[in-house]
């Protein structure tokens, strides 16, 4: 079994897509994520999954969030944030919500593979993971051994953990408030 091998060969690909996301990209991100008056996510496949964790981590640091799609989540306005997790920038029902929330006015935020996209050029913030991928040709001067768009939702998750941490550190959070949030009904 090579399943210490292929550990490695994963880990050495987040790090190379990782260690290319912008810090600054990063940091306007969270400033929107921190103005917003209610932050709504958006994501399809796997990355909706990532982006439906991400949701879960901002309402445990106390941040009004909503998963697009779930039958509570309310309606958008002007001061709201819609933040989407796309790989391709372009699929269908994730550009559909991002016309209609500019539309109303609302922020929008991107994290995506290709920093031009029919999503992106609707959005005030796009933060690029350059994670290759067989599913959409961008070069991005290596590629990943792993099937389909693996490379772009592990790094999806790890980039908004690391948002989450970046967003705790601004707002003075600890774990333990965090956890203070956390579901009881389990």
């Amino acid at each position: 079994m090579d399943l210490q091998r292929n550990f490695k060969l994963i880990l050495d690909e987040l790090a190379l897509a990782t260690g290319a996301v912008s810090d600054e990209a990063g940091q306007a991100l969270v400033l929107s994520i921190m103005e917003a008056g209610c932050i709504f996510v958006a994501g399809a496949g796997r990355s909706g999954l990532a982006m439906r964790a991400f949701a879960m981590r901002l309402m445990h640091l106390g941040f009004d969030v909503h998963v697009v799609g779930d039958v509570t989540t309310p309606s958008i306005g002007a001061s709201d944030l819609l933040l989407i997790g796309s790989g391709s920038g372009s699929t269908g029902s994730l550009l559909s919500m991002a016309g209609k929330a500019r539309t109303i006015g609302s922020r929008i935020a991107l994290i995506t593979i290709r920093n031009r996209s029919p999503i992106a050029d609707l959005t005030d913030i796009v933060l690029t993971i350059p994670a290759p991928t067989p599913k959409i040709t961008v070069e991005t001067g290596y590629r990943s051994l792993q099937p389909m768009g693996s490379l772009f939702e592990q790094s999806l998750w790890l980039t908004l953990d690391a948002l989450s941490m970046t967003v705790m550190q601004q707002i003075g959070a600890d774990g333990e408030a965090m956890f203070g949030r956390h579901a009881n009904l389990e």
